[in-house]
């Protein structure tokens, strides 16, 4: 089921993508206003307690529906189920766009277009940046969405799918990354519910727990479908080089299999605006130190878009050989 649960909501987001204001997304808004003012009380146990609620209890919701549908009705509703929670959850075109545009935008040599977007894109002053540096920041923050959007909720989807939770895993993936995010430092000073101190470090402390398996699987699928010992060098010896462990071991991984240059100076958020809402992920990779490899070119936009559709393949590949053993065994 796992195989064709992601297989359809995959062509169906390519068909019809989730718009970024949507329903869900609102709710998902509230319902993280509503735990942060009802649970978050300024101590480490209130802060667990208010994650719990927000993170799991979704999960736990999901899984009941499936369940049920499974056990009462059958498979097939609950494969629609699945594709369902994973069409919501899973999907490039939630981020694509804007890495669309800014590519069209620099194929064409209209670095001022690209740099809007780029600015409009993650809310940051990107007005007095080079061309390479365009390039590269819209490398880290794809590369980074293409993780979060896709393979981090294949991952727990996949594991948790196999173990008869069905899509609790994917729902699980991004609602960590989502609560770290929205009640992340950033956040703090744009809502007049701020979330406590307390909140804030157990949030990024479960979701680094959350993504340590899932970078990791990431920074492997590149590597197989990049330049293999290049993208482990990097994997190895340069992931440190990124204040964020996680991020660092796919940005790290990503430069060695496509031999670019990744890391530097980190863009700043624009005073006055505030930060995009909703699933539309918006990473703060931070200052870093620069990796090996070539300066970044236009081209490898497009190696990044190979790269991570050839991951994609592995992924339903393996799937597909996992379910086939399933069913002969």
């Amino acid at each position: 089921m796992s195989f064709f649960a992601i297989l359809l909501a995959l062509l169906i987001e390519q068909a019809r993508p989730l718009a970024r204001s949507n329903p869900i997304h609102a709710g998902l808004r509230a319902w993280a206003l509503s735990v942060n003012r009802n649970f978050d009380a300024g101590s480490p146990q209130h802060a667990w307690v208010a994650w719990c609620m927000a993170v799991l209890l979704p999960p736990l919701v999901v899984l009941a529906v499936h369940w049920a549908l499974l056990h009462w009705i059958g498979w097939p509703l609950a494969l629609v189920w699945n594709v369902a929670v994973l069409y919501v959850t899973l999907g490039f075109r939630q981020f694509s766009y804007h890495f669309t545009g800014i590519r069209d935008a620099l194929e064409e040599g209209d670095a001022a277009s690209a740099r809007a977007q780029l600015a409009e894109w993650k809310q940051v002053d990107a007005s007095e940046l080079p061309r390479s540096e365009i390039v590269r920041h819209v490398i880290e923050y794809s590369v980074i969405a293409a993780h979060r959007h896709v393979f981090g909720v294949l991952a727990w989807y996949s594991v948790l799918a196999a173990l008869g939770l069905g899509p609790a895993g994917a729902v699980l993936y991004r609602l960590a990354e989502f609560v770290s995010r929205h009640w992340g430092p950033r956040e703090r000073a744009a809502t007049a519910h701020p979330p406590s101190e307390a909140l804030q470090r157990v949030t990024a402390q479960a979701w680094t727990a959350i993504d340590w398996l899932p970078a990791r699987l990431t920074a492997l699928c590149f590597a197989v479908v990049g330049s293999f010992e290049e993208a482990i060098e990097g994997w190895r010896f340069h992931a440190q080089r990124f204040p964020n462990d996680n991020d660092g071991v796919v940005l790290a991984a990503t430069a060695g299999a496509i031999n670019v240059r990744l890391g530097g100076e980190a863009l700043r958020s624009r005073a006055g605006v505030a930060t995009p809402q909703g699933f539309e992920v918006d990473a703060d990779i931070g200052d870093s130190a620069s990796t090996p490899g070539r300066e970044p070119e236009v081209g490898h936009l497009r190696s990044v878009v190979g790269l991570v559709w050839r991951s994609v393949v592995v992924w339903m590949l393996l799937l597909a050989l996992l379910s086939m053993a399933r069913l002969l065994g």
